[in-house]
């Protein structure tokens, strides 16, 4: 599949909805509704803005499908187990075919990690650093035209990017940071039962590939934050509204960013009183990556390591009934690796 969206503009009761757009049509949008922006789509986005609308003026996007299609020549998941991040992620992409098959020379890449909270990276509530920047290098190595890190940060964003490391990994490896601002969301279809239009960072309609790099975490609500949760970090607005059917949201932001690929950090994993975190008691090394094309999968194989099974997630077979993936990650074509 293409990392470019397709389609014609259809009509729906939210407003005009438009496929994915070029970096130089959301530069024209955004010039024609920057005073329009919210107030005619749903609730959510209304709470997230007091600007000024007219209602038959929002244009509302549509989300790019960012997939590259399954190969049966390669694994849908690769585990590797060791001690220094770089090689391991390097041995996993590899295990998957290697970063060409998912970033081309020219493309504009956007990684997703998870960071969320004002904590250091030895306190595990977010994406490791070295993570991060192993997979900048990979991209950049594939010929990336850009290579941009990017998250919705709850904690003050700045704050969140320096003491996690990741803002000085991903600039060393060769990545722009990107913040969004107030300014830099758009109203967007998510397609959800619950989550229909929503505040989304327009990072993610600039760009032809996505790389999911969540961690594995405790979570207080639905007991663990994985790759599917970590699409949270896609929106503004008051997205904690969505906690009140926590299961639901996380399954209708997964069927509506579909990533590139997906590399879970499991090197530190936060086992208890997440998502923040703070204690390093509350902390386990395991060394690990998963990497892979099916986020359910993912998600089901990380679940022990917090002490849980799949069935006191309910979001997994939800994700699985939709199509979304596999909660029995053993019946795909998979590969373990132990590096010395």
């Amino acid at each position: 599949m293409s990392g470019q969206g397709t389609g014609k503009p259809h009509r729906s009761r939210y407003g005009r909805v438009a496929p994915p757009l070029t970096r130089r049509e959301f530069l024209r949008d955004v010039a024609a509704t920057t005073a329009v922006a919210a107030g005619a789509v749903t609730l959510g986005f209304l709470a997230y803005s007091d600007d000024p609308v007219r209602r038959e003026d929002a244009v509302v996007h549509r989300l790019p499908d960012f997939r590259v299609e399954p190969a049966a020549t390669h694994p849908m998941l690769a585990v590797v187990h060791g001690t220094q991040p770089e090689p391991m992620v390097r041995e996993a992409v590899a295990r998957l075919g290697g970063i060409g098959r998912f970033v081309q020379k020219g493309d504009r890449v956007l990684i997703k990690p998870n960071v969320g909270w004002d904590r250091q990276p030895e306190q595990a509530a977010n994406t490791n650093p070295e993570v991060v920047g192993a997979i900048v290098r990979l991209c950049r190595e594939a010929g990336a035209s850009k290579v941009w890190v990017s998250d919705v940060s709850l904690n003050d964003p700045a704050r969140c990017f320096v003491r996690s490391g990741i803002q000085a990994a991903s600039q060393a490896a060769g990545a722009d940071v990107r913040l969004p601002g107030a300014n830099d969301f758009v109203p967007t279809d998510m397609g959800g039962s619950l989550l229909r239009v929503w505040p989304v960072s327009r990072f993610f309609h600039e760009v032809d590939k996505v790389v999911n790099v969540p961690i594995v975490k405790h979570h207080s609500l639905c007991g663990c934050t994985l790759a599917m949760k970590n699409w949270y970090g896609v929106l503004g607005g008051r997205r904690n509204q969505l906690h009140q059917d926590i299961h639901t949201s996380i399954v209708d932001l997964a069927q509506a960013v579909r990533p590139t690929l997906t590399v879970m950090d499991a090197i530190r994993v936060l086992k208890r009183n997440g998502p923040t975190g703070g204690s390093l008691g509350d902390v386990a090394i395991e060394n690990t990556i998963i990497a892979g094309l099916d986020e359910v999968a993912i998600d089901a194989w990380s679940l022990p390591l917090l002490g849980l099974g799949a069935d006191k997630v309910p979001y997994l077979a939800m994700g699985e009934a939709r199509g979304l993936g596999t909660v029995d990650w053993r019946s795909l074509n998979w590969v373990e690796t132990q590096l010395g």
